[in-house]
């Protein structure tokens, strides 16, 4: 015989320690802009409450999420325009924004995961992820210079690397690249399960990577299919991926399930830029509440299966956590 929920004594502490999605800070993952400059923390007008950084103006950012206990920081680099190529060969220079701030992280915040994301998109002079032949991408010709950003970030001390590109075979070219280099502790963290999706438009406006020409759907995976995330997931399980990332995250939460019951390795879901955007412009116009929200879209992410989350709002998150809002 079923029977209802009783409504018990003490009830709100009783379903907190038996509620079966459990989160904690050192779960959460907070991307940062750092561009190219000095004395520079530029608000970024679609992403409100986020910025990009020169490395000099770091200190307060990183001091505030290792204050928040999140697990650690995505680097991803914004040049000047005039170091942008056809090759994107600021991805690998060893002076480069990225490699400067693990360098400065490292050394000023040990305790914080560096995690370098790795594609060639904010770096070309078109916008695109890889090497173009006219105005077609050239998969395998882009694995080497992947590999090699790769390996420079690990040099800088990165902990991780997270190809987000979607070149096919670009895992297995960065484990032997890292390999070759002596890097054998580097983790990657694999886009393995990345959406050709409409919800990254405040990205591009903050890294400066939009396409200069057409989209990316060519390398980037149709949101109409399920199944291919599986072969995706699958295939940089084999060629070496140490985590997995699916992105974005709160439209893709049945893939997130699928991804988390097909594979045996950690999962990362990406709570892109549109889902921040959104829940921020809903908030600043009084429709919603925002720290409710928040906790309930990350929540959704946890309880499909994933193990990470990438969020603009990592320090928020860890806040409300603090406040037994979300855990």
């Amino acid at each position: 015989m079923l029977h209802r929920p009783r409504r018990l004594r003490n009830g709100q502490a009783i379903r907190h320690m038996t509620r079966e999605t459990r989160v904690s800070p050192r779960q959460l993952i907070w991307p940062i802009f750092v561009r190219d400059g000095e004395n520079i923390v530029e608000p970024i007008p679609s992403m409100p409450g986020q910025s990009r950084y020169s490395v000099d103006r770091l200190e307060e950012p990183l001091a505030r999420a290792l204050d928040a206990g999140i697990a650690g920081i995505l680097y991803f680099g914004v040049p000047d325009i005039a170091k942008k190529n056809s090759q994107g060969s600021e991805a690998w220079n060893e002076n480069g924004g990225v490699q400067r701030a693990i360098r400065y992280a490292k050394a000023a915040f040990p305790h914080l995961l560096a995690i370098a994301d790795v594609c060639l998109c904010e770096y070309t002079s078109h916008g695109h992820c890889g090497l173009l032949d006219g105005e077609t991408v050239i998969n395998d010709a882009t694995l080497p210079l992947l590999a090699r950003a790769a390996v420079s970030y690990a040099q800088s001390g990165a902990d991780i690397v997270a190809p987000s590109d979607m070149m096919d075979g670009r895992v297995a070219a960065i484990r032997h690249a890292l390999d070759e280099a002596q890097y054998t502790d580097r983790a990657i963290m694999s886009y393995a399960v990345k959406y050709a999706s409409a919800f990254y438009g405040p990205f591009r406006e903050a890294a400066g990577s939009t396409p200069g020409f057409g989209d990316r759907q060519g390398y980037q995976m149709d949101p109409h299919n399920a199944r291919e995330a599986i072969k995706e997931a699958l295939l940089d399980v084999d060629e070496g991926a140490d985590m997995l990332i699916v992105k974005p995250a709160g439209p893709y939460l049945d893939i997130i399930r699928a991804v988390k019951d097909a594979t045996h390795l950690p999962l990362a879901a990406y709570q892109v830029s549109g889902e921040y955007a959104m829940l921020k412009a809903a908030a600043q116009n009084g429709w919603i509440d925002e720290a409710r929200a928040a906790c309930e879209s990350a929540l959704c992410a946890f309880r499909a299966g994933t193990d990470i989350l990438i969020t603009y709002y990592a320090n928020e998150l860890a806040q409300w956590m603090r406040e037994g809002r979300l855990g």
